[in-house]
């Protein structure tokens, strides 16, 4: 009883939010690395903690409520800027799971070497403390850590700045929670209550926005490249604006920003096909040049520069959203 007590709630936890996410956003082989480097930074954890530890002879509990917290935390983050910093997350949705997903892999190892080391004290009362509250608790900081990096990056912060309020609530809840101000049950009672709340609160409104994102900008880049294709694209407001910009940039420019808005709004498009398509329970389609027209429009922001790519800014942002996006047609 103690096992299932201890591993099974928070492993169900993650199975829940994996079954939330109905844009199929999380890619499995991510998903099994988050839980790897969840056990992993576990063993970094212990190791660390063992040495300051023994280095400033503060007692456990002082350690466990000030400065394990601290550490711990800092170690399963990581793992989420990489995965930022490379554009593999791109909505609050997946940040959320793959958060959950490093702490459940920290909490079952940090619970595995409980239940090694006190095979007699590891009772019924304990693994429901350690397995709804200490196993949730750790999952949910590092998952609230990436939705809000999500949001930071979104809004074109920095990576460093966006990720600081994030870890700020992460090793703050943490340490929160290591207080025990309340009575472990009761506390874990509020972590099982309060957390999975929040998550349906989230999700849910993560979905709508990224049901009006897809909805809103598809049908403006299908008429856009529709214009396009059909050489009106001049008699539009947006090539309006592209004409402006004549005095400012040499032919060669104008022309090779005409065609990376061209090629931009066509990969633009076949991304957000793949999201519906996904979302609706379709394989996704992957065209056999989609590489090949991605280094194109690579080499073409390239060409046009940051001042030609600041011009464009009224018609296409290359934000952090968008180059996830485009990043999702990688085959």
């Amino acid at each position: 009883m103690s096992l299932i007590f201890g591993f099974f709630p928070v492993v169900l936890f993650l199975a829940c939010l994996f079954l939330l996410d109905s844009f199929k956003l999380v890619k499995s082989r991510i998903l099994v690395s988050c839980l790897v480097w969840g056990v992993i930074s576990a063993g970094i954890s212990y190791l660390i903690n063992t040495r300051i530890s023994s280095a400033l002879r503060i007692d456990f509990e002082t350690f466990s409520r000030w400065i394990a917290p601290v550490v711990e935390e800092l170690i399963k983050l990581m793992l989420m800027l990489v995965l930022v910093k490379r554009r593999q997350i791109g909505f609050i949705i997946d940040a959320a799971i793959y958060g959950f997903a490093i702490g459940t892999g920290f909490a079952l190892a940090e619970n595995i070497y409980y239940l090694i080391n006190l095979s007699v004290g590891f009772d019924a009362a304990l693994a429901i403390v350690r397995g709804f509250g200490t196993a949730i608790m750790h999952g949910g900081t590092v998952a609230l850590f990436g939705m809000m990096l999500i949001e930071g990056v979104r809004r074109s912060h920095h990576l460093f700045v966006s990720s600081l309020p994030g870890l700020v609530f992460a090793i703050s809840l943490h340490s929160a929670f290591n207080q025990f101000m309340l009575n472990p049950l009761l506390q874990t009672l509020l972590i099982i209550t309060i957390l999975p709340a929040t998550f349906v609160i989230v999700f849910n409104q993560s979905t709508k926005n990224l049901q009006h994102w897809l909805e809103v900008e598809f049908s403006n880049e299908v008429e856009m490249l529709r214009m396009i294709r059909a050489g009106r694209f001049t008699t539009t407001k947006s090539g309006t604006y592209l004409s402006t910009l004549k005095n400012h940039f040499s032919p060669e420019v104008l022309v090779d920003m005409y065609c990376f808005i061209s090629l931009y709004m066509e990969l633009s498009i076949k991304a957000k096909r793949n999201l519906m398509l996904r979302e609706t329970g379709f394989s996704i389609i992957i065209e056999p040049d989609i590489n090949e027209k991605l280094t194109e429009l690579k080499l073409l922001r390239k060409n046009i520069g940051k001042s030609g790519e600041m011009a464009l800014l009224p018609l296409v942002r290359m934000s952090y959203r968008e180059l996830w996006k485009l990043n999702q047609l990688k085959k």
